[in-house]
C-alpha cells in the first residue's frame, strides 16, 4: 500500500463516518432503538431485534431496504422485542424484502426467542452461533458473513457518530470487514486484496490491511470502502 492510498483512505474514513450519509441507511432502525433506549422508552433486546433484521435486509438499493425495514417494524408495532417473544408472528408466502418471506421472519423471530430464553442479550454469540441459530444457515467456516459482521459494526465500535457501542463486553479491534460485493471491489481497487474469493480469508486480509491503518478499530475502514465507493463509482458497461 502506497503512502498516499494510506492517507486517502484516513481522510476518507474520518469524512464518512458521519451520521448525515447514513439517514437513509438500514443502520437508521437499530439506531432509532439505540436512541429511544437512552431515555428509557425501549431496551438493549429492541436494539438487537432492529440490527438482526436490518442487517438481514441489507442487500439491494437503500431505499427499498428502508422501505421494507419500515414495513416489517410497522408490523411489528415498532416494539420489536416484545413482538418476539409474544409469538403469533406474521408467517406467509408473501414477500417483505426481495426473496426474503414473511415465513422466513417468523423462523428468525422464533429463533431470537430461543436465544433470549437463554440470555439476555446476542452479545456473546460467536459469528458462527448467529449463522446457524439466528439466521439458520448451514455451518460454514469459509462464509464471508456479510451482515452478521456488519450487525457487529454496529453494535460495538463506540466512537460516538454512526455506529452504536451497546456491546460493551467485545473489542473492536476483534470485529471484521462486512464483505459485499462492492466492498470487495473497491479493495481490490486500493491493492488491499489480490484474492478472487470473496470469503473468509479475503475478509480478514481487508481487515489486516485496516488494523495497520486503524489500530485497534479495524472496521473503521469500511467507511473509507463506502467512500472511495460514492466518489468513484463504476461505469455501467
Amino acid at each position: 500500500m502506497t503512502d498516499a492510498t494510506r492517507q486517502q483512505l484516513l481522510e476518507w474514513a474520518e469524512t464518512y463516518n458521519d451520521p448525515r450519509y447514513f439517514q437513509e441507511d438500514p443502520i437508521a432502525f437499530p439506531t432509532r432503538f439505540a436512541s429511544a433506549m437512552k431515555v428509557g422508552k425501549a431496551c438493549l433486546q429492541d436494539v438487537e431485534v432492529a440490527a438482526i433484521f436490518a442487517a438481514h435486509f441489507a442487500w439491494g438499493r437503500r431505499a427499498m431496504i428502508v422501505r421494507d425495514c419500515g414495513r416489517l417494524f410497522d408490523e411489528m408495532g415498532w416494539k420489536p422485542y416484545d413482538y418476539v417473544m409474544r409469538g403469533g408472528w406474521r408467517n406467509d408466502d408473501s414477500s417483505i424484502h426481495r426473496t426474503v418471506k414473511w415465513s422466513e421472519m417468523a423462523t428468525i423471530c422464533s429463533r431470537l426467542r430461543e436465544a433470549y430464553l437463554r440470555s439476555e442479550s446476542l452479545e456473546p454469540m460467536s459469528q458462527a452461533q448467529m449463522r446457524t441459530l439466528i439466521f439458520g444457515q448451514k455451518d460454514d467456516p469459509k462464509a464471508p458473513n456479510k451482515k452478521i459482521n456488519m450487525m457487529r459494526r454496529w453494535m460495538v465500535r463506540h466512537d460516538g457518530k454512526v455506529d452504536l457501542g451497546i456491546w460493551k463486553s467485545t473489542n473492536p479491534a476483534s470485529l471484521l470487514i462486512p464483505l459485499d460485493v462492492h466492498v470487495y471491489e473497491v479493495a481490490v481497487d486500493l491493492g488491499l486484496t489480490s484474492r478472487k474469493q470473496k470469503d473468509i480469508v479475503t475478509v480478514k486480509e481487508i481487515t489486516d490491511a485496516f488494523a495497520d491503518i486503524f489500530p485497534g478499530d479495524p472496521c473503521k475502514g469500511d467507511f473509507s470502502l463506502f467512500g472511495y465507493g460514492v466518489t468513484h463509482p463504476k461505469k455501467k458497461e
